[in-house]
């Protein structure tokens, strides 16, 4: 489908969405809703509109980011409110022309109010189950430690992810200030996880620079790195993660709302599609942020001047980057070149 620019539509672009975090998927509209039934207070930043700019660079703006997080978590309380969370994220990624989605989630935020650790997990993983079946988009869940916590914490993470890899658990990550920690202190977690099958995909060079991208590849032994773009300052981190083919999971709008770049401009997608690395677009946080999977492409064609055969590649990438088994893989890349091909 062509734009009357002669662009072709990047919503019907076949895609996967690797970055994504689980509260931060929430439509405004369903925390609404949610805020007036559990009787949450929301800040205005929480009820829609122009999403907010948190700069957390400094402290203070990461502080209010997480706090608005946490907010937006607390209105998360039943199994049935997992369920809509779930359903709606991969009905708005249908509708951006995903046809894979990872999605990041730290089940120790939510066990308080859904019975413990591994109800919640069971409950978070029926849910994705569910989703997946009712939309017909494959889901499947990336278990996300929190640096900010004790490492033995994260051990306990890992083990359980592990176990409960055959309900479609395909990777081990890390979030939270990076800033925060030593990415070290975190390597037997990442070593149960990678020993269990599944894939390293810490959060490095967001809000700290390339040192802490070359820690995911050195002490963790990343797979892929959740944004990764500082990397951009350091061009031979960038040739080790294109000879390695490490995907970063680029989240553009993210980046700027989180004053990690003062505009789209800055985001250094060029520089990392210059030296051959792979990258996956995601939307991060939609809830806080604005803006989901099909606005990313947007924006690397509006401001980075990708053309359509670029986008493709970057959609390629996505793909290539996904747990996805081979068939479905081979699948979704012949609808990317037919997406590609002229119009009949």
């Amino acid at each position: 489908m062509l734009h009357s620019s002669g662009e072709r539509d990047t919503r019907t672009l076949p895609k996967a969405h690797l970055h994504l975090h689980f509260t931060g998927s929430m439509r405004p509209s369903t925390l609404l809703e949610l805020a007036d039934k559990y009787g949450v207070h929301l800040p205005d930043a929480l009820k829609g509109g122009e999403p907010p700019r948190l700069r957390a660079t400094d402290e203070r703006g990461w502080f209010r980011f997480q706090r608005l997080y946490d907010i937006a978590r607390s209105c998360l309380r039943t199994p049935e409110d997992i369920q809509r969370l779930v359903r709606e994220a991969a009905q708005e990624d249908v509708r951006d022309g995903s046809r894979w989605l990872e999605i990041q989630v730290d089940p120790t935020s939510y066990a308080p109010r859904l019975g413990g650790l591994s109800p919640a997990l069971e409950i978070i993983l029926d849910a994705v189950e569910t989703a997946s079946r009712e939309t017909g988009l494959g889901i499947r869940v990336v278990v996300a430690a929190n640096r900010m916590k004790h490492p033995l914490e994260a051990r306990t993470l890992a083990r359980l992810a592990v176990r409960y890899a055959d309900r479609g658990i395909v990777g081990f990550g890390l979030s939270n200030d990076e800033r925060r920690g030593f990415a070290r202190d975190f390597d037997r977690a990442f070593g149960i996880a990678r020993d269990g099958g599944l894939l390293a995909a810490p959060h490095g060079g967001e809000l700290s620079g390339p040192g802490s991208v070359r820690d995911c590849l050195d002490d963790l032994r990343a797979s892929r790195v959740g944004h990764g773009v500082r990397a951009a300052e350091d061009p031979w981190l960038l040739s080790r993660l294109a000879e390695r083919r490490v995907t970063c999971e680029v989240c553009p709008a993210s980046n700027v709302a989180l004053g990690v770049y003062d505009k789209a401009e800055d985001v250094p997608v060029r520089a990392l599609w210059d030296a051959g690395v792979p990258m996956a677009l995601g939307a991060d946080d939609p809830l806080l942020f604005g803006s989901r999977l099909a606005a990313q492409y947007d924006l690397v064609r509006r401001v980075h001047a990708f053309t359509d055969a670029e986008l493709a590649e970057l959609a390629r990438q996505s793909v290539r980057g996904a747990s996805m088994p081979e068939d479905v893989r081979a699948g979704v890349l012949a609808d990317i070149d037919a997406w590609l091909a002229p119009a009949a």
